[in-house]
């Protein structure tokens, strides 16, 4: 068992987990295009976030002080949980505003928070050009005190079953020990992938990019098999000729590295 640190008072250290995922699928004409939007959008609606950012309060030992959820009018939604390291001790304190329906072009919430919170926020996006469509979920678990955000990396993985993540972890501040040293992290980490379980790993090319001396740690993942029949929306690819296929194919694929390295290669 691992030496635990004698602290001088709260572990003041802000732990940071920026999860950031990506869906492709394609969809050949506008209305194939719309029935998958309107679908993701209600696979993730306010609600789907809600309970997903349930689980990982559950998953990191977090306790719910607050939570606010929004859907959005056409699409995409947000939810914003304000968290604590210690059990709530009045109940009365908890806050759930009444979901309604926002017009908004683009999705996103933004919340003055105390201390810790998990957010959550969906962006669809379709191209009419390429037939290629694009959903987006962002999650961001800000944790201090002795929970960590990375306990539930396996868990949101799963649950969104990608084909290109981005995962970003920082620690923030410092704490004291009860000698007065500084500690600017109080666990060891050389790369996020340690965290992540070895079944999704083999599944995903990944790249780290970490800058140990700032407590930066990066991570991307691009899933390694495509197979067509999982990537077409509203439609099969039986009668379509070979050609078709390896088309279709590859603009799943250029999508996906584009994605991955976060620049234009194929779409200038």
């Amino acid at each position: 068992m691992e030496d635990k640190i004698a602290l001088h008072g709260f572990n003041n250290l802000t732990k940071s987990l920026s999860f950031n995922i990506y869906d492709i699928c394609y969809t050949q004409r506008p209305a194939e295009r719309e029935e998958f939007l309107a679908y993701t959008n209600e696979m993730c609606s306010a609600q789907k976030l809600e309970t997903i950012l349930s689980d990982v309060c559950n998953i990191i030992g977090a306790h719910v002080l607050s939570v606010s959820t929004q859907d959005y009018d056409p699409m995409g939604a947000s939810a914003t949980f304000l968290i604590a390291e210690e059990p709530v001790s009045c109940p009365a304190t908890l806050k759930r505003p009444e979901q309604t329906k926002l017009k908004s072009n683009n999705p996103f919430l933004v919340a003055h928070l105390d201390k810790s919170h998990l957010a959550a926020h969906t962006y669809p996006e379709g191209s009419s050009k390429t037939g290629v469509s694009t959903f987006r979920v962002d999650i961001d678990i800000a944790t201090c005190g002795h929970i960590s955000p990375l306990k539930a990396l396996n868990y949101l993985l799963h649950a969104f079953d990608s084909d290109v993540v981005s995962v970003d972890y920082r620690v923030r501040g410092f704490t004291r020990d009860v000698r007065g040293r500084k500690h600017f992290i109080d666990h060891k980490i050389y790369s996020i992938q340690e965290f992540i379980a070895p079944d999704i790993l083999q599944r995903y090319q990944t790249v780290d990019i970490n800058v140990y001396q700032e407590n930066l740690f990066h991570t991307k993942m691009l899933l390694k098999d495509v197979k067509l029949s999982d990537y077409l929306f509203g439609m099969k690819d039986e009668n379509w000729s070979e050609t078709e296929r390896r088309r279709v194919t590859t603009l799943l694929h250029q999508e996906m590295t584009e994605i991955f390295y976060g620049k234009n290669i194929f779409h200038a």
